[in-house]
C-alpha cells in the first residue's frame, strides 16, 4: 500500500517514513505543501498523512483543494488540536485527525483500519520432514501433494503430531480425537491410527506404538 506523508518536520518525517515502511507501506515524503500536490498530481496513492503546517500551500489549503475532486483518504496529523480547527478538517473530508505528539503504533492502526486491512493470524501449520499439517485448514500434505482424510483420522494424527515425542494413551486418544464415538473401543482407536498410517505413506513411521500405553508422534529427523 502506497502512502504519501505530507510532513516539513525533519525528525517527525523520518520516523514516519522509517516506521511506516517497517511496517511494510511504500511511503512517499513531501516536505511542503506545493510538494504534497505535485504528488498527488503525478501518482496514485492510498492514503495521505497531512501535516497542516506546511510550507508553501498549507496542508489546510491542500485539503481544500482535495474536496473539491476524488482523492485518497486524508489523515491529518497535527500539533494544531482546537475543536474548530477539527471540525473543519472533517467538513473538508478528512477521515481521521491524529494530534501530536502521537505514538505510530496507534497511528499504523489508524490507517490499516482506513484502508481495511486487517492483520491475519498466521496459519498453524506443523511441518516433519515430507509431511505437513495444517490445523486450520485441517489439511494433509506429503511432499507437497494434498492427501485425503476423514474427520476423524485427521483429528487422530493432529492430536499426536501436536505432543511429538509424548506418549499417548488411548483412553486420551479417544476422549480428543474419536469424541463422535460412545466409548470407542481400542480396536477402533488402532484401526483408525493404522488407517492414518497407510496414508502417511513413507511417512508412517512417525506414528509408533508405545507398548502397553498408546502411540507416540515422532517429530524427527527432519
Amino acid at each position: 500500500m502506497r502512502l504519501l506523508v505530507a510532513e516539513d518536520d525533519a525528525a517527525v518525517a523520518a520516523s514516519l517514513v522509517t516506521g511506516l515502511k517497517a511496517r511494510g507501506f511504500e511511503v512517499t515524503l513531501a516536505t511542503s505543501g506545493t510538494q504534497a500536490r505535485e504528488e498527488l498530481i503525478r501518482d496514485e496513492v492510498e492514503l495521505v498523512v497531512l501535516d497542516l503546517m506546511l510550507p508553501g500551500v498549507s496542508g489546510l489549503e491542500l485539503l481544500e483543494e482535495l474536496s473539491t475532486r476524488p482523492h485518497a483518504p486524508v489523515i491529518v496529523l497535527t500539533a494544531r488540536t482546537d475543536l474548530e480547527e477539527r471540525v473543519r478538517c472533517f467538513q473538508l473530508g478528512a477521515v481521521d485527525y491524529v494530534p501530536k505528539p502521537f505514538f505510530l503504533e496507534e497511528l499504523v492502526l489508524r490507517i490499516r483500519a482506513r484502508l481495511d486491512l486487517r492483520e491475519e493470524a498466521p496459519r498453524r501449520v506443523l511441518t516433519f520432514g515430507l509431511l505437513d499439517v495444517d490445523l486450520d485448514l485441517r489439511e494433509v500434505r506429503l511432499s507437497g501433494a494434498p492427501v485425503t482424510f476423514t474427520r476423524h483420522e485427521f483429528d487422530v494424527l493432529a492430536y499426536l503430531a501436536q505432543r511429538p515425542g509424548r506418549p499417548v494413551s488411548r483412553d486420551d486418544l479417544a476422549a480428543h480425537a474419536l469424541s463422535g464415538f460412545d466409548a470407542p473401543e481400542p480396536r477402533t482407536i488402532d484401526s483408525h491410527v493404522a488407517r492414518v498410517r497407510k496414508k502417511l505413506g513413507d511417512e508412517a513411521s512417525r506414528v509408533e506404538t508405545v507398548w502397553g500405553i498408546g502411540y507416540r508422534f515422532v517429530s524427527g529427523p527432519e
